[in-house]
Parts: C-alpha cells; sequence; structure tokens
C-alpha cells in the first residue's frame, strides 16, 4: 500500500505521487530511485509526498476491450489503490531505470490500464489527468539509450493533456554509478519546484 504522508502538510495541496518501476529485490536502492529521494528531499518540508514500489503490487495484465464492450468495471485490490493514488496526486513522477530502451514491466502495465481507467462508468480519468504534471527521473549508462523512453512518456503526457514536467537523468550503470554525476545531483535539487509547462 502506499506510505502514510507526511503529517505537515503544506497549504499549497501539492501531492506528489512517485512510482517506482524498478524491479530490484527489496532493499537494493538502485541509482534512479537514488536520484529520485534526492529531487523529493528537495522539496519544501511538509510538502506530501506518496511512494509506490510498483513491483510489490499485484498489477493484473490489462484486457484490451476498447473495441468489444468498450467499458470497464471499476478497478479492484491493488489496482484500484492505484487509482486512488493517481486522482489524488497532483504530481506524478516515473521513477524508472531503463529496462531494453523502455519502461521497467511493473511501469508499462500501469500506464495501460489508463485505457481502462477512461472507460470507467463514474471516473473522469482523463479531465482529471489534464489538471497534473508528469514527470520522469531515469538514469542509463549512456543518455541516448533513455531516449525512447522520454519520448514516450512525453507523448503520453501530450495525449492525457498533462503539463509536462521534463526529465531528470542521471549517468547510471552500475550500483552507485549516478552518485559521481555532479550535473545530475545539481539538477536533482531544483528539478520537483516548477509546477510543469
Amino acid at each position: 500500500m502506499p506510505q502514510t504522508p507526511s503529517p505537515n502538510l503544506r497549504q499549497d495541496g501539492r501531492h506528489f505521487l512517485f512510482l517506482v518501476g524498478s524491479t530490484r529485490e527489496p532493499g537494493h536502492l538502485g541509482n534512479t530511485e537514488w536520484l529520485a529521494r534526492q529531487a523529493a528531499a528537495a522539496l519544501p518540508e511538509g510538502t506530501r509526498q506518496t511512494w509506490q514500489p510498483l513491483a510489490r503490487l499485484q498489477l493484473p495484465t490489462f484486457v484490451d476491450r476498447r473495441h468489444t464492450s468498450g467499458s470497464y468495471a471499476p478497478p479492484t485490490g491493488d489496482m484500484a489503490i492505484l487509482l486512488e493514488a493517481t486522482l489524488a496526486a497532483t504530481d506524478i513522477v516515473f521513477v524508472a531505470p531503463v529496462y531494453w530502451y523502455g519502461l521497467p514491466a511493473p511501469l508499462k502495465t500501469y500506464i495501460d490500464h489508463w485505457s481502462a481507467w477512461m472507460r470507467t462508468p463514474g471516473v473522469a480519468f482523463k479531465e482529471a489527468m489534464a489538471q497534473k504534471t508528469l514527470r520522469l527521473v531515469t538514469t542509463s549508462g549512456d543518455r541516448a539509450k533513455a531516449q525512447p523512453m522520454i519520448d514516450s512518456v512525453r507523448l503520453c503526457a501530450q495525449f492525457l493533456g498533462m503539463a509536462d514536467g521534463g526529465v531528470l537523468w542521471g549517468k547510471g550503470g552500475p550500483p552507485n554509478a549516478v552518485l559521481a554525476d555532479a550535473e545530475a545531483t545539481a539538477h536533482a535539487a531544483t528539478f520537483l519546484e516548477a509546477t510543469g509547462a
């Protein structure tokens, strides 16, 4: 379940949902999550944060009914938790290392379910998402190898009319490699400040 947010909430109402896509074994902090946590630590005190490691949830495969029944029942279980967390957030941050030039499977599965949520009666999903900012934090050995994933995330934001909060990229690869990337660390300190373009 999502972590409990800080009790000292700021009055500006911003709520950051960090969706961690890594499939690392529990207890091993990867380069991407380390970089995302640096960015989160720079947020003003009391800013609401929810961190959700997607690999720890039961995420069913998306069944495409768009051209058959055309609608979906409200989600249950962990998918219901994710929908609620998504709608509650003002800012969504994908924390996604590059896996084979694309998104990690748990995060891709989560995004696939957006197609269901757009067709769930009583859920104004697309309208709600248009009020949010989407960001990506990622690492890879070479930035060019992250570009297909970066483009994919930007197109998802564009489709839903979300504000584009940009990308925070760091040089990853071996464990702790990003710690040596001073430029990424400096960028992390301001990455979450803006509300998006």
